[in-house]
């Protein structure tokens, strides 16, 4: 896939996003955001929380990474690492935008074993840092995505390139917003 090709589809996710979360999840009253339709299942301002707790981590990796890098120029091509494609890919929902592979989330990461991730404002805090992704995403067209190497959140040993890193990230994001949306399109979901 070319640099641009790349851009486009984490830029593009990003913005899908976005609106669904503004349309949709911004006049939710906290009994809907807070609702679960079973003791096993997040609820909607869980899984905000469970997002903004990794873009808490990986916004600022790539900032310092992009800012302090010496591969300025972009490449045209992107080709992603057998690791990197590995990883995207399964966070990347199917054709019929199902999950493929359920994960558990790490401890830091999970809102039910850690109730000090969920703030009270997710849903803006969500708005806000994917508007903080888009920044990034932007001076990412700029710098080699080949090059550049961020450390996962749950190991610094492992790292991925600058472009498998930011498909994984928002694959994984666009993964959560379609756990919401079939949150909110349940029946059981309350009206108010």
């Amino acid at each position: 896939m070319t640099t641009n090709q790349l851009i486009d589809i984490v830029s593009k996710i990003t913005k899908e996003n976005i609106d669904y979360v503004e349309s949709k999840l911004l006049k939710l009253s906290e009994n809907q955001l807070n609702w679960r339709p079973n003791p096993g299942v997040w609820s909607v301002a869980e899984v905000l929380a469970h997002l903004n707790a990794y873009s808490k981590y990986y916004h600022p990796t790539f900032t310092k990474k992009i800012k302090n890098t010496r591969f300025k120029s972009s490449k045209e091509g992107f080709m992603s690492s057998p690791l990197g494609r590995s990883a995207w890919k399964s966070m990347k929902l199917g054709r019929a935008n199902n999950v493929k592979r359920k994960f558990k989330a790490p401890k830091g990461h999970n809102p039910s074993i850690d109730a000090h991730l969920i703030s009270g404002n997710d849903v803006v805090d969500f708005i806000a840092e994917q508007n903080d992704l888009l920044e990034i995403i932007d001076k990412a067209k700029d710098v080699n995505l080949r090059r550049i190497k961020i450390p996962i959140s749950i190991s610094k040993i492992v790292r991925l390139r600058l472009g498998d890193a930011l498909l994984f990230v928002v694959y994984h994001n666009q993964r959560h917003i379609q756990q919401i949306k079939n949150l909110v399109t349940s029946p059981n979901f309350p009206k108010k």
